[in-house]
């Protein structure tokens, strides 16, 4: 089916589990793939794959290599494998976003797939991929193809690549989505690849596609949408799916299910709630307005001790206020912070850290994680023993 028609008279088909651009005259095209990437003057389309076998399936592969899949895959939907680069991903053809905007004769047009459920991260994470041969197969995650209706030099398409991977980041980061692989915030994915196009015969020729320019305006602001709506659509990462403090404490390894274990510490098998109500409980409490803004607070607290922006003495005195917050807010006592801050003074000796000092990262986390998660469980239990300041899903339901 014809996907839309975009300014450059370049025409997007998806068919076959695949979108393809073909273009209706000269491109420049600046390719991340590993399939045909580059820069190239001589390409007639570009495409994205799904290369599912079918939902929660893994991709399917036509060849031994990456490279020979993709050009079996160029030629099974009706393309010249020389004259193309393409990009594959898990994502779904169907969770597309497309998106333009225009500045008097400059037209930006961005067509993303995109989610980073599983595949998150943040750039520095640590990695084990290292391989001196042709790369294997890994699937894109956030797929872009960026096609600019101006002609340009090389090197400003190159900079338009720069310009375009820091607005996908900045969307993924307005979004708080957390790493899989470390405790900070995603950059994107691991597998991410982009296609930037310029229209050559066009006879807008623009040499500027960083911040202060109109195009770097709109290609930030046109990747943003597009990548904030593929991610809704594709694993519904939303502003109001991310409403939740599990959603936000994942990264630092704080769930509902560490949650659960604590409790069952604490209470063994005996007079304890079912694991279903606590858990209903638990996300109930967890999407409380208020619970959320505390938390969020006490999140960026801990981010910023572990990027090095605040000291280990202003973080723990600045925990304590926030806890103390929370627990004047829910009617019950805060978690017994001194005796935390005990063990972190002993941590800190242990490791050596003199005063003013920065904590081991892991040292830090765990105690920040632990003082909140005894104070949220002791709001849960205060809750089971006074019904009458419960709180129902329906009284959290956002608008």
């Amino acid at each position: 089916m014809k996907l839309c028609e975009l300014s450059t008279g370049d025409i997007a088909y998806r068919y076959e589990k695949c979108i393809v651009l073909f273009f209706n005259g000269k491109r420049k095209v600046l390719s991340t793939s590993v399939f045909n990437g580059g820069y190239h003057e001589d390409y007639q389309a570009v495409f994205n794959n799904d290369g599912k076998q079918g939902a929660g399936m893994p991709c399917e592969m036509l060849a031994d290599t990456y490279d020979e899949h993709m050009r079996i895959l160029a030629r099974r939907i009706g393309l010249d494998p020389e004259k193309v680069t393409g990009m594959g991903t898990a994502a779904d053809m169907e969770c597309v976003s497309v998106k333009s905007l225009s500045y008097k004769e400059l037209t930006v047009s961005a067509i993303v797939t995109g989610g980073i459920e599983t595949n998150g991260g943040r750039v520095g994470d640590p990695a084990d991929y290292y391989a001196p041969k042709e790369k294997p197969g890994r699937p894109g995650t956030i797929n872009i193809i960026l096609v600019i209706d101006c002609d340009m030099p090389a090197g400003t398409l190159a900079r338009a690549l720069v310009t375009c991977t820091e607005a996908k980041t900045a969307a993924i980061q307005e979004l708080m989505a957390g790493s899989n692989y470390s405790t900070g915030l995603a950059t994107g994915s691991g597998t991410d690849q982009t296609v930037l196009v310029a229209n050559a015969e066009s006879d807008l020729y623009l040499e500027s596609s960083g911040k202060h320019s109109k195009m770097g305006e709109l290609i930030g602001r046109v990747v943003k949408a597009a990548v904030t709506e593929a991610l809704g659509k594709q694993s519904n990462l939303t502003p109001k799916r991310q409403h939740d403090v599990f959603r936000r404490l994942k990264r630092f390894g704080t769930t509902e299910n560490t949650l659960w274990q604590r409790y069952l510490e604490e209470h063994g098998e005996e007079g304890r709630l079912l694991k279903p109500v606590f858990l209903d409980r638990a996300e109930v409490l967890g999407k409380d307005d208020m619970m959320l803004s505390y938390t969020s607070l006490y999140i960026h607290l801990l981010d910023q001790h572990l990027w090095g922006l605040l000291k280990k003495e202003e973080t723990l005195e600045a925990a304590r206020n926030i806890l103390g917050l929370i627990g004047s807010t829910y009617l019950t006592a805060t978690a017994e912070w001194e005796e935390v801050a005990d063990e972190e003074e002993a941590a800190a000796a242990d490791g050596g850290d003199g005063e003013g000092t920065l904590l081991p990262e892991d040292t830090t986390v765990e105690a920040m994680m632990r003082a909140w998660s005894d104070l949220f469980l002791a709001i849960l239990e205060q809750r089971e023993d006074r019904p009458d300041i419960h709180v129902t899903k329906e009284d959290m339901a956002l608008d």
